[in-house]
């Protein structure tokens, strides 16, 4: 391989890791105070890292290269001592030290708003706690405060999952019948993407969700937008689309408040057609999704517990995607 080539390759490689240096989903784009002091501990272990391969190549570099001879044992174990162990247990030690006094403050208490996420069989159980009224229920979504801490509480039905959003926190996990706690405080707006991040079954990949970080009023008047019941149908499609939704049986899992469907093994839906995604961030929220999701529930999310609807006539299963999506 040519020179010009082996440069290419190298500048190619560079530009990728570049490009995972940002974006909605990076753990070096930190957009809480959590991530960034995350994201100072990785420059400072790299550096850290840098230093030690300098100097035991280095050293390396020098007894093969600069002064290839018979050297005294003096100078060898000097050497070994210097270059092979008294330096590198200083700078790990230093490391260490610096990793351990950051600890404190990753496990700083939430002192704002409290919610609880609940790591499903794919999905994400989303409940808000507000010191005064009742539970504010929603999932595969999370959105929160500018500016302030919010305590979050983990836990899981089935499995073991971990609770990841790599822009504003580090990961924690959630387990079955324990609570575990972490909290976060975002110091930007904008839309963030969370993950499983602990392998939990057939459909583990597509376990994610979306983080959205408002201005504190905003965020204030959603939560109560978040209260009501859900909106009346738009026109007739969504309203023979509620009562396909309702014959159907979908109300035995789901709720929509405001109508008879109480379920609670899936999904809230009373504002499902406000969410960035469907189906915990594996399609849009359009009402095209909402109409491929249903009839092919099984492909797109292998081993899900949410039947198919494939059966339907198109005209039902479009106005039932029209309903869905008519509930913001």
């Amino acid at each position: 391989m040519s020179r010009s080539a082996l440069r290419a390759g190298g500048l190619a490689a560079g530009l990728t890791g570049l490009a995972g240096c940002s974006g909605t989903q990076s753990v070096l784009d930190p957009a809480g105070v959590d991530a960034e002091v995350l994201a100072d501990l990785f420059w400072v272990l790299l550096a850290g890292a840098v230093v030690l391969w300098i100097l035991l190549n280095g050293a390396f570099f020098y007894v093969t290269r600069m002064s290839a001879r018979r050297h005294s044992q003096r100078v060898g174990e000097a050497l070994i001592i210097g270059a092979g162990i008294a330096f590198p247990t200083i700078v790990l030690a230093v490391l260490l030290s610096y990793g351990l006094s950051i600890m404190p403050d990753q496990r700083a208490p939430g002192d704002g708003l409290t919610v609880r996420v609940t790591g499903e069989q794919w999905w994400w159980r989303v409940e808000y706690l507000p010191e005064d009224g009742e539970p504010v229920v929603s999932a595969n979504e999370l959105r929160l405060p500018v500016g302030a801490r919010t305590e979050i509480k983990l836990g899981a039905a089935k499995v073991i999952h971990s609770f990841w959003v790599p822009n504003l926190a580090g990961k924690m996990d959630m387990f079955p019948g324990r609570e575990t706690r972490m909290a976060v405080e975002p110091t930007r707006t904008g839309e963030f993407r969370g993950q499983c991040a602990e392998f939990c079954g057939t459909s583990h990949a597509l376990m994610a969700f979306s983080v959205v970080v408002m201005q504190p009023d905003d965020f204030a008047a959603w939560l109560e937008s978040e209260r009501a019941d859900a909106a009346e149908p738009a026109d007739a499609s969504a309203a023979r689309g509620r009562e396909v939704f309702l014959a159907e049986g979908c109300g035995a899992c789901h709720t929509v408040r405001g109508t008879p469907a109480v379920g609670t093994l899936g999904p809230d839906l009373t504002h499902v057609g406000g969410r960035r995604t469907i189906a915990a961030g594996t399609l849009p929220a359009t009402a095209e999704a909402f109409g491929q999701w249903l009839a092919n529930t099984d492909h797109i999310k292998p081993d899900v517990r949410m039947p198919t609807y494939r059966d339907l006539a198109a005209q039902d299963l479009a106005d039932l995607a029209q309903y869905l999506k008519g509930l913001p």
